[in-house]
């Protein structure tokens, strides 16, 4: 299993250890409120069991990074992908509230594309992002991303319907930079 490693960060799969900062990310209403509504704990659990899973590229199963400033070790987050095709997947990203705004999600996406395009043989990266949601659509086109679309009504979520736009990046026009 990947460990992805930037100037500031260290990306590395998630372990068992890592439930407690897991749930606390779930459970933040402002961490959450483009992503879920508010879930009993044992959903949660059930979303994080797959993650432990030891992760190839090709997996059915998201490959689930804790994202840690190195030198403290601190958990500040979560990233990876998901296969949705044979050379296609979806990124995800979540940064506790305390950890956003630094660049640290920006750090952490470029490591994911990096990987994803010259290791995990993926062509196609694409990523959903609920309307209103500026922070992670500012980060997703600052890292390249290219705004595909809106789908119309596609999620529920806080009792009324949301509008997801969509994004992707292709490997023929992603630029690797050096952290």
């Amino acid at each position: 299993m990947p460990v992805l490693t930037t100037s500031r960060l260290t990306c590395s799969p998630v372990q068992e250890q890592d439930w407690p900062f897991y749930l606390s990310l779930q459970q933040h209403p402002d961490v959450m409120r483009y992503i879920a509504d508010k879930r009993p704990i044992a959903v949660i659990r059930e979303a994080f069991e797959p993650r432990l899973q030891p992760w190839e590229p090709g997996s059915a199963h998201w490959m689930c990074l804790i994202v840690r400033e190195t030198d403290s070790q601190a958990p500040l987050g979560a990233t990876g992908y998901i296969h949705r095709d044979n050379d296609c997947a979806e990124v995800g990203f979540i940064f506790a509230a305390n950890a956003q705004g630094k660049g640290y999600g920006y750090e952490s996406l470029r490591a994911v594309c990096d990987y994803a395009f010259t290791q995990g043989g993926i062509r196609r990266l694409t990523a959903t992002v609920t309307v209103g949601n500026a922070a992670s659509r500012g980060l997703l086109e600052k890292a390249g991303f290219v705004l595909e679309g809106e789908l119309r009504e596609n999620y529920w979520l806080a009792d009324s319907w949301h509008n997801d736009w969509i994004f992707s990046l292709l490997k023929h026009e992603y630029q690797a930079e050096s952290h």
